[in-house]
């Protein structure tokens, strides 16, 4: 629910900001914005909750920890590129790969009741899925339209 919240509120704001000092509205740089300041957001996340995180990944993959803070960098130069306008849509269907391969992921830590931030197994479970898989296609969707589809 958080990244939703960072996502949404950053790109309101940016709206408004970049009405009053363009005074035009550019929904497609605000969206990439919002989903830099989302993604700059969680990449954090990956560095403070590293051994809950390390957890939603399954056993049988090495090197959890060194996932866990190679994606965390790989989130903030994402969040980066999708604001240099010639790197945008590289960065876009990169992003969109990521989102995609991130869903195994949630979809184990679901399964396993893990909690990332305590990094235990009392997390919520399956219901976790109902918020976690649409918003996965939310942020899919987003990064395809804002950087890809513009």
């Amino acid at each position: 629910m958080k990244p939703l919240v960072v996502l949404v509120s950053v790109f309101l704001v940016s709206i408004f900001v970049i009405k009053l000092t363009t005074r035009n509205y550019d929904m497609y740089l605000s969206a990439r914005i919002g989903m830099c300041g989302m993604l700059i957001f969680t990449a954090i996340g990956h560095f403070t909750f590293t051994k809950g995180m390390a957890l939603m990944i399954p056993p049988m993959i090495p090197l959890k920890t060194e996932i866990i803070y190679f994606t965390g960098f790989l989130e903030i130069l994402l969040g980066i590129c999708l604001l240099i306008p010639r790197l945008s849509i590289y960065s876009g269907w990169i992003l969109i790969a990521f989102f995609i391969l991130l869903l195994p992921a949630n979809i184990y830590a679901s399964i396993k009741h893990i909690d990332y931030q305590k990094a235990t197994f009392d997390g919520n479970g399956l219901d976790y899925l109902w918020f976690r898989i649409p918003l996965q296609f939310l942020f899919i969707a987003w990064t395809y339209f804002s950087t890809i589809k513009r």
